[in-house]
């Protein structure tokens, strides 16, 4: 989710006389947007069958393709050149970890806002949210019932929801260095079916409940492994692509791309109610549908100087908007749980939010991540 086409915006890290695939970029921030208003819709969903932007959550699945495609795209052919595990790694803490620490200190921040209660009034002492900051800080997951579990909601990240992806993002980049890279198509391609076949049991064997993938995946119930399922699916999918990716010229790329992402994520539950079709469209859309939207996108390009800055700026804030944006939402949330407010009511608020948002996105990306990764780029990358 978390890498663009720039990847680390570090000196060596897309060699000289590639292309870029700014369409990519765009098409990673304009998922990002779509994320943010299927959280807005949660404040006032009565279960997830009744949500604004109903699928939503499928945006993750096509952040793990684009990691695994541009990873890919950037790095297969740098090992053979002195690239190492432990250097490729420390390429992607850069690129992700500041966000990391500064949305965990977001996250803290709401929860004191919000009086350090759990969702049903409990009150939490500061020592459990200051054990819950410390393992966010290092994105280290808890279990409901421990100490540092301080909303009560069965979140690996209680500060901040969305981290999950960022957790797996981190598992998807571990296997690259030290085992994905090495491995040939054929090998990726058995991974890739093992995994199909672990998404396909979590969503139609109702693994998740609502037979939908729309879950933070906590410790519990074997929420680990369908987690994982689901990324390693999509992140090695986006591998294969990348391995001899020859693109054919689509016009129009970034918005049939933009398009279709719109439709397919707000078409409602099939039927109506949570049954086993929608774990068939959760099913088809990850495996089938989201690489393919990845190729529409990596065989466009931008046309003219507002396009290219336009999918530029996307991209630029498309990690940013995901990782910052749910704090804000915890406030969001514990305003329209009290006051028992309609969407209809609350829309002129959630567009100043959404508005609120981005500047803050980008406020964190033009002063804080940029400057930050720039910084230990130049001391530990040289």
């Amino acid at each position: 989710m978390s890498n663009n086409s720039k990847e680390i915006n570090v000196p060596g890290s897309i060699q000289p006389g590639k292309p870029r695939f700014e369409l990519l970029d765009g098409l990673r921030g304009v998922a990002a947007m779509f994320v943010i208003w299927y959280h807005f819709g949660e404040g006032f969903a009565t279960s997830p069958v009744d949500q604004f932007m109903n699928h939503g959550y499928l945006a993750v699945d096509l952040f793990f393709v684009l990691s695994g495609f541009v990873i890919g795209y950037a790095y297969d052919d740098r090992w053979s050149k002195g690239m190492t595990p432990w250097r490729f790694m420390l390429r992607r803490v850069i690129r992700l970890h500041p966000m990391v620490i500064l949305s965990m200190l977001l996250g803290a921040l709401a929860f004191a806002i919000q009086g350090s209660v759990q969702w049903d009034g409990t009150p939490v002492p500061l020592s459990s949210l200051l054990m819950s900051l410390a393992l966010g800080l290092f994105l280290i997951p808890t279990a409901a019932g421990m100490a540092p579990e301080v909303r009560g909601n069965h979140e690996m990240f209680p500060l901040n929801g969305p981290a999950w992806s960022l957790f797996f993002e981190y598992i998807g980049s571990i296997m690259y260095a030290f085992l994905l890279h090495r491995l040939s198509s054929r090998w990726l391609k058995l991974i890739a079916a093992v995994s199909a076949i672990g998404v396909a049991y979590t969503l139609l064997g109702n693994a998740t409940g609502y037979y939908h993938l729309g879950v933070g995946w906590s410790l519990d119930d074997n929420g680990f492994l369908w987690g994982l399922f689901r990324m390693t699916y999509s992140f090695t999918i986006g591998l294969l692509m990348s391995r001899g990716f020859k693109a054919r010229k689509i016009r129009g790329a970034f918005w049939i791309a933009t398009a279709i992402l719109a439709i397919v994520f707000a078409v409602p539950y099939p039927g109506g109610d949570a049954t086993i079709l929608n774990g068939v469209y959760d099913l088809l859309c990850t495996t089938i549908l989201f690489p393919i939207i990845v190729y529409i996108g990596a065989c466009g390009t931008t046309t003219d100087r507002f396009s290219t800055r336009l999918c530029d700026a996307l991209g630029q804030l498309s990690y940013p908007v995901y990782i910052v944006h749910y704090p804000v939402m915890y406030l969001f949330y514990a305003y329209t749980f009290s006051h028992e407010v309609t969407m209809g009511q609350m829309w002129p608020v959630c567009l100043a939010l959404f508005v609120g948002i981005l500047l803050l996105a980008w406020a964190a990306y033009r002063f804080y991540d940029k400057p930050v990764r720039g910084a230990l780029s130049r001391k530990l990358l040289r």
